[in-house]
C-alpha cells in the first residue's frame, strides 16, 4: 500500500513488528531502537516501556493500544490490526511496539499475516521474551547443565475459557526440565493443581517473577505446592512469569539485579522532564524506581532584546561563557531563528562536562571546562586564569534572575559582562496533592534536586504534614548552590554532588544508601 507525498511521489507504507523486551528499556535491540527512530507512528501495547517511545521522532504519532495481561485491551485485535493497515496505508512507517517478542504469546503472526494478506509490506524485530529476560534478572536460568537441559513455554490463558483443553499440562507437567508459564497467575492455583497432578513433585521448586527486569521487581520462591498460596499472601499481581524447575535453586546465588545499589529506592526526579534523560539512566542503572514530577520547565525570556542585540556582535566578546545547558540550547536555538552564525564565535567556557556535551550537540566547539569544581565559582576560577580579565568583554547568557557570583567576579576584576536573559525557568504543572499524598505514605525514599528552582517550587506545593514526610526522606542536591537552597527552606541534604552530573549525584546517593545497609546489618 503507498500513498502520495506532498512533493507529488509516492510513498510505500510499512508495519516494522517490534519487540520491547520484557520491560528494562536498555533491553530494545539495536535493530528495533533504529526502527522507533524512524517511525511516522507507534502503535504501542501498555506492557511496552514508555522511555522507549522518547526514541521516535518528536512529530510521530504515539498511539496506546492497550493490552495488558488479562485486562481488557483498549482496543480490540481487529481493531489494532485495522489501525496498523491503515496508517501504512498512509504511506507512514508504522512502529508496532509490542511487549517481549512479537511471537512469544504476542499475536505478532496474526497481526504480520494481515500485513501479507493486505499487501502491506512488513517487519518482525524479535525482542527479549520475559521468558528469558525475567527469569535472568531474578537469577534463575531457563537451562543449566547441572540441573536443565531442556524448557518449555506455556501461556496460563491461550483462552481463559479453554485453558484445560488447548494445552496438553499432563504432558507438559513432566517432558521439560524447566515448565515456564506466562500469562497464569489468573489461573495459578489450578495451573499448579494440573502440573502435579500430571506427576510433577510437589517439593519442585518453584518462583513466580512480577515485573521482571524493572525497579519494581518482586521475586517469590517457594515448594511447587506452597507457591500459589506464598503468592497470595505477598500479593504479587501481573505481569508475572512462573517458572517450575530445580533450577530455580541458583536464584540465591545468581540474583544479580536486586543486589544493585539502589534496588527498590523510589526516587523523586524533580528536574524538567525532556533533561531527565541521564539521570534516569543512571537511577535504573542502579536498580531505583524513579518517580518524575518536574518542579520547572524552561520558558522564553521576557525578551529577546538583549541576547538579540549580543548575537550581532559576537566578535566583540572574549569569550562566551555557559553556566547550563539550558542556556546552550537556548542561545543556540535563538541564533538558529535570527539567522546568526555561531561558526565565528568567541572562544567558549562550560560550566561542567554536562553543559560542553549540549554545546558540542549544537556545534559548537569548546575551550575550556574546570576540571574539578563545576559551579559558577570554578567557572570563575578558570576564566580568571585563562583570560586576564580586566578590559576584557564576555558574554554569559543565562536564565533570568540568575545568580550573580560569576558576572559579579568577572567585573570585580575590571571586566565588561554582557549577563543576557536567553530563558526563564516556571513552575511546571504539577499534581500537588499527588505529590502530597505520596509523600505522607512513605511512597518516596529519597529526593534529588538539580537548581534552587527546584527546591524552591517543590517547596511550594508542600503543606505541615508533607514537608514533615519530605524531611524523612533522603535528600539529595547537584552543587553547593542547591544545597544551600535546601537548607534555607529547612530541608537538609544528605547528598551534595560537588560535580554538577546527575551521574555522579546517583553515584553518591547509591554509596549513602549502601552504608546505610550495611550499618542496619551490622
Amino acid at each position: 500500500m503507498s500513498s502520495e507525498s506532498e512533493g507529488g511521489a509516492v510513498r510505500q507504507g510499512k508495519v516494522v513488528l517490534v519487540g520491547a523486551g520484557p520491560g528494562d528499556p536498555d533491553l530494545i535491540t539495536v535493530r528495533g531502537a533504529a526502527a522507533l527512530r524512524e517511525a511516522d507512528a507507534v502503535v504501542y501495547d501498555a506492557l511496552a516501556s514508555l522511555d522507549l517511545l522518547r526514541l521516535a521522532p518528536p512529530g510521530a504519532e504515539r498511539i496506546n493500544v492497550g493490552k495488558r495481561g488479562h485486562d481488557e485491551p483498549t482496543r480490540s485485535q481487529p481493531e489494532i490490526t485495522a489501525l496498523l493497515l491503515r496508517l501504512a496505508g498512509q504511506g507512514k512507517t508504522v512502529v508496532r511496539l509490542k511487549g517481549g517478542d512479537p511471537f512469544v504469546f504476542g499475536r505478532g503472526a496474526e497481526e504480520a499475516s494481515a500485513c501479507a494478506e493486505a499487501g502491506v509490506p512488513f517487519e518482525v524485530v524479535p525482542g527479549v521474551s520475559s521468558v528469558i529476560g525475567a527469569l535472568a534478572y531474578a537469577g534463575i536460568p531457563v537451562t543449566d547443565r547441572r540441573y536443565s537441559a531442556s524448557f518449555a513455554v506455556v501461556t496460563g490463558h491461550s483462552d481463559p475459557t479453554l485453558v484445560t483443553e488447548q494445552t496438553r499440562w499432563k504432558e507438559l507437567a513432566r517432558a521439560p526440565d524447566t515448565l515456564v508459564i506466562l500469562m497464569g497467575m489468573q489461573n495459578l492455583e489450578s495451573l499448579i493443581e494440573r502440573v502435579i497432578d500430571g506427576g510433577r513433585s510437589p517439593e519442585t521448586p518453584a518462583a513466580v517473577v512480577m515485573n521482571g527486569t524493572l525497579p519494581s521487581q518482586r521475586v517469590v520462591v517457594a515448594p511447587l505446592a506452597e507457591l500459589a498460596r506464598k503468592v497470595r499472601e505477598a500479593q504479587l499481581g501481573t505481569p508475572a512469569a512462573v517458572v517450575i524447575g530445580d533450577v530455580v535453586r541458583l536464584r540465591e546465588v545468581l540474583a544479580w539485579y536486586e543486589r544493585r545499589p539502589l534496588f527498590g529506592t523510589r526516587v523523586l526526579v524533580t528536574r524538567a522532564a525532556d533533561q531527565a534523560e541521564e539521570m534516569l539512566d543512571a537511577l535504573r542503572e542502579a536498580g531505583a524506581q524513579a518517580v518524575v514530577v518536574p518542579m520547572i520547565r524552561v520558558a522564553p525570556p521576557a525578551s529577546f532584546a538583549a541576547i538579540d542585540a549580543a548575537l550581532t556582535r559576537l566578535s566583540d566578546y572574549t569569550a562566551l561563557l555557559f553556566t547550563s545547558a539550558n542556556a546552550v540550547r537556548c542561545f543556540a536555538g535563538r541564533a538558529l531563528e535570527r539567522g546568526a552564525s555561531l561558526e565565528q564565535s568567541p572562544p567558549i567556557a562550560c560550566v561542567g562536562p554536562v553543559t560542553a556535551r549540549a554545546a558540542r550537540a549544537v556545534g559548537l566547539s569548546v575551550a575550556l571546562v574546570p576540571e574539578t569544581r563545576h559551579d559558577a565559582v570554578g567557572l570563575l576560577e578558570v576564566a580568571i586564569q585563562r583570560w586576564a580579565p580586566a578590559g576584557r568583554s564576555f558574554l554569559l547568557p543565562q536564565a533570568e534572575r540568575a545568580r550573580e557570583t560569576l558576572a559579579a567576579g568577572l567585573k570585580d576584576r575590571g571586566a565588561v559582562v554582557d549577563a543576557v536573559a536567553a530563558y526563564r525557568t516556571v513552575a511546571a504543572d504539577v499534581d500537588g496533592a499527588a505529590l502530597r499524598r505520596q509523600l505522607v505514605d512513605g511512597e518516596l525514599d529519597a529526593l534529588t534536586f538539580t537548581s534552587p528552582s527546584t527546591v524552591n517550587h517543590f517547596v511550594e506545593l508542600l503543606d505541615d504534614a508533607s514537608r514533615g514526610a519530605a524531611s524523612r526522606c533522603l535528600i539529595a542536591g547537584i552543587g553547593p548552590t542547591t544545597a544551600d537552597a535546601l537548607r534555607g527552606v529547612g530541608l537538609i541534604p544528605d547528598v551534595v554532588s560537588e560535580r554538577s552530573t546527575a551521574r555522579e549525584l546517583v553515584a553518591e546517593l547509591a554509596a549513602l544508601v549502601l552504608r546505610n545497609k550495611e550499618g542496619e546489618g551490622a
